[in-house]
């Protein structure tokens, strides 16, 4: 079992009032962010056992997971139901950060939503830094193109190995979905990012989630490749793949 040191500390700029500054060690890094609303030490130890064994998961998937990354963990109140209550965004600066929200209104709370989603995105964001694909540093440029790829290939893989799927990564039909691939494509490369990824002014939601789940099914059926041998792929060979 891998290390996991769990550091209780408040939220503030960047961990400016931290318990003490440490040596990141290998493997993962949990910090509880406390600031506004705290964690009872169940919902500590869930999320902990969580994380640690989607890490053991995923290193055997993913051999290039990077050695050390730093999970932070907080609740929120937001509205999260589409996605099992549970949400992250991936960062791979040094040490690569991944940041959990959990949704204190999902039914059930924090460890519902913990029992339904957190495996899913953990999985979802550690594929994230196994291609160092991030919103704002990535290895593979700007473009709506490229998120469609990378999304897809995240939210194909951690539905096939969590076995959990979410509301707002569902592909649409067939002719929905070809029809928003065409839109994608003619997409300018300074397109806005948060309208074709999570809500479009026309009232679409999660337009670029939805068709890369369909593209990387769509490349794995013509190609016979694993989404594990898709993800070596560079998004323009995955497009290829797909048929476009």
């Amino acid at each position: 079992m891998k290390s996991i040191k769990i550091v209780i500390l408040c939220l503030g700029l960047l961990f400016i009032n931290s318990c003490a500054s440490q040596v990141q060690p290998k493997g993962v890094t949990i910090t509880f962010m406390e600031e506004n609303k705290t964690f009872s030490n169940e919902q500590k130890e869930l999320i902990q056992n969580i994380i640690s064994n989607s890490e053991d998961e995923v290193r055997t998937l993913l051999p290039q997971l990077p050695d050390s990354i730093t999970v932070t963990v907080e609740i929120v109140d937001w509205e999260l139901d589409v996605v099992g209550g549970v949400t992250g965004r991936t960062d791979t600066n040094s040490p690569p950060l991944v940041a959990i929200q959990i949704s204190e209104k999902f039914p059930g709370g924090v460890t519902a939503a913990s029992q339904t989603a957190l495996k899913h995105t953990i999985f979802h964001e550690f594929h994230h830094l196994s291609r160092g694909w991030a919103i704002q540093d990535n290895v593979y440029g700007p473009g709506i193109p490229i998120a469609v790829v990378n999304e897809g290939l995240a939210v194909v893989f951690s539905e096939e190995y969590t076995h959990q799927s979410m509301k707002a990564d569902s592909p649409p039909e067939a002719t929905v979905a070809e029809q928003w691939t065409k839109e994608i494509l003619a997409l300018p490369e300074d397109a806005n990012y948060q309208h074709w990824m999570f809500e479009h002014p026309d009232g679409r939601q999660s337009v670029g989630y939805r068709t890369g789940n369909y593209i990387i099914r769509k490349a794995m059926s013509i190609s016979g490749k694993s989404v594990l041998e898709l993800s070596k792929g560079t998004p323009d060979e995955i497009w290829k793949m797909a048929g476009f």
